[in-house]
């Protein structure tokens, strides 16, 4: 006679995730395979998810990729390896995406505010100051500032309204007269002839008015043909609303002369 072995076929009616194991002639145990639990004769992958979240952190996602086998990946808004995440302050990159002259604030996860600071305007993406600032930032109109701050006119830098016409950056470095007017002395009262104060004027405001007297004393003629505002019947202005907190800046083609 010779001893039966249980498990010879059929893997001895254990589970296909299981081992059988011989015993005693006729009789086996079955044992579910690493990674698997149950009785033998039916095996269930363990999830290993299911359970203190998978030995990752509270703020991580647990996936389950095998048997008892997982891997953990921090939730947006956190960095790490999965096992310990910590919280990204989206301020503390780059402003959160911010403009550089607003305050930003985290409020919940994946989120955070912008707030211009004092003393600017905007939506907090982009904010905006004075008009005598905002020359300085755009190439169209840092020329005027320069040639504002080489006079020490600052008229524009108080609480206004004003509203400006400039002359763009390339039409006061091209035309001859400019250097004229600044060696005969001239040179702050055309520049002050481009500016109004008392007001802060839009365009749709200029095209229902005539004449405007400039801080020089002098007037400044507006017209209004074919969708564009001209002073003077010879300046077009081209870039129009530029808006600071204490007025607005049109940029013009050309030089106005008192």
């Amino acid at each position: 006679c010779s001893a039966i072995n249980a498990c010879e076929t059929s893997n001895g009616g254990c589970s296909a995730k299981a081992e059988c194991r011989r015993t005693t002639p006729g009789n086996r145990v079955c044992v579910c395979n690493a990674g698997y639990t149950g009785d033998g004769i039916v095996c269930i992958e363990i999830n290993p998810c299911l359970e203190n979240n998978g030995g990752c952190d509270r703020n991580a996602e647990c996936t389950q990729t095998g048997p008892n086998q997982a891997v953990c990946n921090c939730l947006k808004g956190y960095s790490g390896d999965g096992k310990r995440c910590t919280y990204i302050s989206l301020c503390s990159q780059n402003n959160g995406g911010c403009s550089e002259f607003a305050i930003c604030n985290d409020t919940e996860l994946t989120e955070r505010t912008c707030t211009c600071k004092p003393n600017y305007i905007g939506d907090g993406f982009k904010c905006r100051g004075n008009i005598y600032q905002e020359l300085l930032r755009n190439s169209n109109t840092s020329k005027f500032y320069f040639h504002l701050q080489a006079l020490s006119i600052k008229d524009i830098a108080g609480p206004g309204p004003f509203t400006l016409f400039v002359p763009r950056t390339d039409i006061l470095n091209s035309d001859p007269r400019v250097k004229d007017w600044i060696s005969k002395g001239m040179m702050a009262q055309v520049l002050r002839y481009h500016m109004v104060g008392c007001a802060s004027l839009l365009y749709n405001d200029l095209t229902t008015i005539t004449d405007i007297t400039s801080l020089h004393g002098d007037l400044i003629h507006i017209s209004y043909s074919q969708n564009s505002l001209i002073l003077n019947d010879k300046a077009e202005i081209i870039l129009s609303d530029g808006v600071g907190t204490n007025g607005v800046i049109h940029v013009i083609n050309q030089i106005l002369v008192p």
